[in-house]
């Protein structure tokens, strides 16, 4: 999978958006608050839940522990790597965990409602 059809999926969800930071990696946000980030070590890191964590990260799994983020289980998964069907599943279920983090006031600002 590519940037940008990673970019494609991304901002296909509601309110996305993107910023360029931390040495051009693209950084996807819902309401202010990161759900991915694309290019950093050259990979795709995500949000998933405590048990996606340990699906994607176990031995063999397609994802390990992204660097500074596992304590909140953060994934990465390389580029190279990333099929696009399972990869806009996982884009979409981080964007959707990190918007159900966001206030009641701030989803319906956004039209997550």
């Amino acid at each position: 999978m590519t940037r940008e059809e990673v970019e494609a999926v991304a901002l296909a969800l509601p309110a996305a958006t993107k910023v360029v930071q931390w040495g051009g990696s693209d950084v996807y946000k819902v309401g202010g608050k990161v759900f991915a980030i694309c290019g950093l070590r050259g990979g795709l890191s995500f949000k998933v839940s405590e048990i996606g964590f340990v699906v994607l990260t176990d031995e063999g799994g397609p994802a390990r522990q992204a660097p500074y983020l596992a304590k909140g289980q953060w994934v990465i998964v390389d580029l190279d790597d990333l099929e696009a069907e399972d990869a806009a599943g996982w884009i979409a279920t981080a964007h959707s965990l990190i918007a159900a983090k966001l206030t009641k006031k701030a989803r319906l600002e956004l039209g997550l409602g």
